[in-house]
């Protein structure tokens, strides 16, 4: 089945069953592997992309059910305003450890930002609740959240010691 779609802002005709996952297209078909596959079953957020803006999982939304949206994947949420803060501030406090969650966690907190670009920590905790992280960045991830909310970029060195998350 031929199928049109739009991915970071450029139009492509893929020729795949309509029940194919999305993320299967955009790694296996498009080639952009920064969407990872982490559970399979819209459990964990690896797989989390944007679609007209909304954070869904790929690893379970049928290629077809897209339809005219325009998908945004990581390789490009840093053209947004709160993709370019979440990006920034995640190396400014020094989110990562292996790294393997983050394009999920990014593309949930800057849909996050977009949509609320003040948010509490309920909403924080809210927003990323779907978005599992086995290093327990957690504390990071929230610290990044709010100072790309508040576009205050500075490198944390607020982390206590032993908290989760935090290297030793």
């Amino acid at each position: 089945m031929s199928l049109s779609m739009k991915v970071n802002g450029h139009q492509h005709v893929v020729d795949v069953d309509g029940t194919t996952p999305l993320l299967w297209v955009i790694r296996d078909v498009l080639g952009m592997t920064g969407t990872k596959f982490g559970c399979g079953i819209a459990q964990c957020g690896a797989c989390t992309v944007h679609i007209d803006g909304d954070p869904v999982r790929s690893c379970v939304l049928p290629v077809s059910a897209v339809g005219a949206g325009e998908i945004t994947t990581i390789e490009s949420v840093g053209e947004t305003d709160s993709g370019k803060r979440i990006q920034q501030a995640w190396l400014a406090v020094d989110v990562v450890q292996c790294g393997y969650c983050q394009s999920g966690q990014i593309m949930s907190a800057a849909a996050l930002l977009k949509r609320n670009p003040t948010p509490t920590d309920d909403d924080i905790d809210a927003a990323m609740s779907g978005n599992i992280c086995r290093c327990a960045t957690y504390v990071r991830i929230r610290a990044a959240i709010k100072q790309a909310a508040t576009g205050k970029i500075a490198v944390t060195q607020a982390i206590p010691v032993g908290a989760p998350g935090d290297r030793k």
